[in-house]
């Protein structure tokens, strides 16, 4: 850590204590704030809903209908080459 990095850091500590004594009421809404964010971020609302969640298709059957979607053939179709209208010597070539 940089000699500026101590100081600004020991004058930001002096800041939260002095704050701390004379007012501690106004340090109560941030805590709170701070402290709800990170209880959101750690357990999401709805977390619990997914993790309880069944499977629809137990996996045996999700295999065999994974496995019969597979075997359907499909039809092939070629590309087709659309052209393009004449080249406008205005406009640029890229976007």
């Amino acid at each position: 850590m940089s000699l500026l990095s101590v100081i600004i850091l020991a004058l930001v500590v002096i800041g939260i204590i002095s704050q701390t004594i004379s007012n501690p009421y106004q340090l109560i809404i941030p805590i709170a704030v701070f402290g709800a964010i990170y209880l959101l971020y750690k357990f999401p609302p709805g977390a619990a809903a997914r993790a309880k969640a069944k499977p629809r298709y137990k996996t045996g059957a999700r295999k065999d209908q994974q496995q019969a979607s597979k075997s359907k053939t499909r039809k092939n179709m070629p590309f087709r080459v659309i052209e393009g209208g004449k080249d406008d010597d205005n406009l640029p070539k890229y976007h």
